[in-house]
């Protein structure tokens, strides 16, 4: 009877957050969380093995889908300068965090959750403003290389937090070199390889498709790098962001494809994922005013850090500008909880901090998007 109500309700909140969203002009993640927490709240959701297994592969889903938003293509047709920028950016933003982290006392896994970055939602922001907005293309960049950093830092934290310090970590740490080195080395091959015979890529994957050949491809080397990830005890996460990258960068004459494959993601699986997120959060504890303290704690780190970090862009954007920027940063829902997850299972964060994490994270988004529009809408 359980696993019944269990299936009924998943499948209302799936079908029936997007128009929650929409209503309520909050991303669907969110409103998801909020639902399976509700839901687990009166007894309709309850721990089960299958739906932790598919929550998880939800999440390995979610990041092929953030690597299939990663186009390496743009760091070579964009100026040297605003890599730059971006890369001193990204520096004084974890300088900051550690400053702040240090000087507060708090959890040292902190240095890896806050500055961390995530393309995710600013996505969403190009569904509301102009793609040729100056700020917001320039939060998809650095947003970009943000969330590359923040991935590799996840895999390196997640063999800490499964080894700890000794032979086993550093075995990870040379896997790991490695692994980067021989896909730098791959990339370059297939580069040279689909240049001189482009008529290969068509091939595997035909414009004419009835056998849907793109999405079995697909499916094939997400699950081949998790697969490896697997053999070499790496962080599974970052096997499936760098298939989501490799199908991004060399099918681009595939439009539909990332199309297809978000239908599916988005529609069942990476749901599933924030639903069970939402199940592990207890409703009982926002009467705990500690617990929404540090919730509101973590929130204003977040997004002050962004804002001190953001002001070496001034000579690039206005002030108004760089405000939103560092806004458009402050919401990495998908990426945060994901790292909350993986540090609350490894016994790294207590129970308290994975709960503030998740509480942070939606209050991030309800508080950055109507903050960005009112500001956006402000004529100076």
């Amino acid at each position: 009877m359980h696993e019944i109500t269990l299936i009924i309700t998943i499948s209302v909140i799936i079908s029936t957050s997007p128009f929650f969203s929409k209503y309520l002009h909050i991303p669907t993640p969110a409103i998801e969380i909020i639902l399976g927490s509700l839901a687990a709240y009166f007894g309709f959701l309850s721990d089960n093995h299958l739906f932790k297994l598919l929550s998880e592969v939800g999440f390995f889903y979610l990041m092929f889908m953030a690597g299939m938003e990663v186009d390496l293509r743009i760091f070579f047709n964009k100026k040297s300068s605003i890599i730059k920028e971006g890369a001193l950016y990204l520096v004084f933003l974890y300088i900051v965090s550690f400053i702040a982290i240090y000087y507060l006392n708090l959890n040292k896994i902190l240095i890896i959750l806050l500055p961390m970055l995530s393309v995710g939602l600013i996505l969403a922001l190009y569904k509301e403003y102009d793609r040729d907005t100056k700020w917001l293309n320039l939060s998809m960049v650095v947003g970009t290389m943000g969330e590359l950093t923040s991935i590799i830092l996840l895999t390196f934290a997640g063999a800490v937090l499964e080894f700890g310090v000794g032979i086993q970590l550093y075995k990870s740490i040379f896997y790991l070199i490695l692994f980067l080195f021989a896909m730098i080395v791959l990339f370059r091959l297939l580069k040279i390889l689909f240049w001189w015979y482009p008529e290969l890529k068509t091939f595997l994957m035909p414009h004419v498709d009835k056998e849907e050949k793109d999405i079995r491809l697909s499916m094939a080397i997400f699950f081949m790098l998790i697969a490896l990830m697997l053999f070499l005890h790496l962080e599974i996460a970052f096997g499936a962001f760098i298939a989501g990258i490799f199908i991004n960068t060399f099918f681009e004459h595939k439009k539909e494809l990332p199309h297809k494959l978000s239908s599916f993601g988005f529609g069942f699986l990476v749901p599933i994922f924030f639903i069970y997120i939402g199940s592990t959060f207890e409703l009982s504890s926002l009467l705990s005013k500690d617990l929404v303290l540090n919730a509101l704690l973590i929130t204003s780190l977040m997004i002050g850090s962004r804002m001190l970090a953001s002001l070496v862009f001034l000579n690039m954007l206005s002030v108004k500008e760089v405000i939103l920027f560092a806004l458009s940063h402050s919401m990495p829902l998908t990426l945060l909880i994901a790292v909350a997850t993986i540090a609350y299972n490894s016994s790294s964060i207590s129970h308290f901090t994975y709960l503030s994490f998740v509480l942070a994270s939606i209050f991030e988004v309800i508080l950055v998007m109507t903050s960005i529009k009112i500001i956006n809408n402000i004529k100076i």
